[in-house]
């Protein structure tokens, strides 16, 4: 992680933030003054003044650009309080202070998925709640989507997801704006119903909306012949805006109906205007990004179309003032105009907003995929390998979610074989395996790892690491690992390749059935499409071999003792571990004395 860029943008922007407070302060004196010498103008053109209208009418515009650029810095005070809050999510989680994200991602976990909690994929302290930079539900549900456990038909989608991800990493700014604009948007945002609702067919319009053209004109003329005394009777001209305003409000319900999608969406949409403009201006490299900018700014550009509904969300939403219904409809039919306005917007939206909101969705996917490299110091695009031969590569790999200062790399290379991990409590073999088994994953999506080199071929993920009992289906502990370790199994039979990790196999039942069920699991489990990785206590299976020419090793991590207490180093070394600690723990934790 470039640590002082985050600290510099960070330091920008508080000072930013604090000239626009100072600048509101202005602009409020700066608005009396001027409110109070348009009254002053008015009260003194009423007694007899020269141009003390005409002054007040310039004081008014210059009032209403007053109200105008407040109202701009207030957006941008916004805009910055949100981008801070993207600073300080990056510098959490290159800190380790994470855990405290209000996303982890918990509605995805799937009951008959066990890879979600083993490898930590979803829920609290989870890859999702690290790297999740998605606000909307649909980018939420596309980036949950992309942390498979199995991997994808065609590695070529992924390295074209990687090439706009890598792109991200050289546009910090871009990044920081993207989500801080995002982060104005109501948490969980779900365009789908607006999607439906800009789809469906357009309704049936009565000719009568055609008068929207002809009465204003009408009234004019009539207002000139009473003028020029051609129509006599005053009252007369009182006729047509009376007829504009009761059509309006024979037609409300029609034209509310009309104009309803606008009220859903009608706070966002300046914000999806300002991300789309954002993504349209930039001139991307990678073919990835690219495709999602052409998207937004095809035939029909994003920005420039929400920048139209955006200015109708505004005069719809004035007109639930009265005094601007009443006048707006009796002069000029306002409900008419704004009904037909959007309904050609409408039907230019319909083609295309489903393929925007996606864009942004994906978009969305590479900014959460991004955030790995953002706050990682060593991390590097994997190498995916388009072979039906199981493998694995990793040089000094280390786990996203234990901060840089603490984790302890460890470098692998696998093939078609079987690993029994041995090793003391707390010494990191169930660690190493999530952290191999979720960098895979993560591969998989199109994000970087935290290695300085990782390569892997298509496997299909197998876990059985938490596994727990349920009361409500009558399982004990043991043979819900049993159903996990025969679902290897079945899948094993189709030969397929696989990467199978299993931490402390058979746990839940007596050592002597532990250990003959075991070598007989790992057995089966053992064989040229299949890269099985095991922890154990037990050392008798250290001596396991298999019943094919797929090898069996021996791996394991140690402790050592300093000063009369008991420390890991956490690496990774080659055999079996011949040194326990549970008898110390148990002393130092005061169950056993001596």
């Amino acid at each position: 992680m470039n640590r002082q860029f985050y600290d510099n943008e960070r330091e920008i922007d508080l000072a930013e933030q604090k000239a626009i407070h100072k600048r509101g302060k202005k602009i409020v004196i700066a608005r009396t003054i001027i409110f109070s010498a348009i009254i002053f103008c008015l009260a003194a053109g009423y007694d007899g003044l020269p141009y003390c209208y005409e002054s007040a009418v310039v004081f008014f515009l210059i009032f209403l650009r007053l109200v105008r650029y407040h109202e701009e810095q207030r957006r941008l005070k916004e805009f910055l309080k949100s981008r801070l809050s993207v600073l300080g999510s990056y510098i959490s989680r290159a800190g380790g202070t994470w855990r405290k994200r209000s996303n982890d991602g918990s509605i995805y976990l799937k009951n008959d998925r066990p890879q979600d909690v083993d490898l930590y994929v979803f829920g609290p302290g989870s890859i999702f709640q690290y790297i999740c930079a998605a606000r909307t539900k649909r980018g939420r549900d596309r980036l949950a989507e992309s942390l498979s456990p199995s991997p994808p038909e065609d590695f070529s989608k992924v390295r074209f997801r990687q090439k706009g991800v890598a792109e991200l990493l050289t546009r910090p700014r871009l990044s920081l704006d993207l989500e801080a604009y995002a982060r104005l948007l109501p948490n969980d945002h779900d365009t789908t119903k607006l999607i439906e609702m800009m789809e469906e067919d357009l309704p049936k319009i009565s000719p009568i909306f055609q008068l929207r053209f002809f009465l204003f004109p009408l009234f004019l003329l009539i207002a000139a012949l009473t003028y020029y005394g051609v129509i006599e009777n005053i009252y007369f001209v009182s006729v047509i805006p009376i007829l504009s305003l009761m059509l309006a409000i024979i037609l409300l319900r029609i034209t509310s109906e009309i104009l309803k999608p606008l009220q859903i969406i009608s706070n966002e949409l300046r914000l999806y205007k300002e991300i789309f403009n954002r993504i349209e201006e930039t001139d991307f490299n990678s073919a990835c990004l690219s495709e999602i900018r052409d998207i937004l700014s095809g035939e029909i550009s994003a920005s420039e179309e929400l920048q139209r509904l955006s200015i109708l969300v505004d005069v719809v939403d004035t007109r639930k003032n009265p005094v601007f219904f009443i006048l707006g409809n009796a002069l000029f039919l306002i409900d008419f105009h704004c009904a037909m306005k959007f309904l050609k917007l409408r039907s230019n939206a319909a083609k295309y907003l489903r393929q925007w909101i996606d864009a942004w969705s994906e978009m969305e996917v590479l900014l959460s995929l991004a955030s790995i490299g953002q706050t990682r110091t060593t991390f590097c695009f994997p190498q995916l390998i388009d072979t039906e031969k199981p493998h694995i590569e990793a040089k000094n790999l280390t786990s996203l979610l234990i901060a840089d200062k603490k984790s302890v790399p460890n470098s692998v290379n696998l093939n078609a074989s079987t690993t029994i991990i041995t090793g003391s409590n707390m010494g990191g073999k169930t660690t190493w395996v999530r952290t191999l088994a979720s960098s895979i994953l993560l591969a998989y999506a199109g994000a970087p790892v935290c290695a300085e080199k990782f390569s892997v071929s298509k496997l299909s993920i197998f876990t059985s690491i938490r596994v727990n009992d349920d009361i409500s289906q009558g399982l004990s502990t043991f043979y819900a690992e049993l159903l996990r370790i025969k679902n290897m199994i079945e899948f094993s039979e189709t030969k397929k390749p696989m990467l199978i990790c299993i931490d402390e196999i058979f746990k839940g039942t007596n050592s002597a059935d532990r250990i003959v069920g075991a070598k007989e699991a790992i057995r089966r489990l053992t064989n040229e499409w299949s890269i099985t990785l095991v922890t154990t206590h037990d050392f008798e299976l250290c001596d396991l071999t298999s019943n094919n020419n797929t090898p069996v090793f021996n791996a394991h991590f140690e402790e050592y003792y300093k000063d009369d207490k008991i420390h890991f180093d956490f690496k990774l070394r080659e055999g079996r571990c011949h040194t326990t600690n549970a008898k110390y723990l148990l002393k130092i934790a005061g169950i056993i004395n001596g």
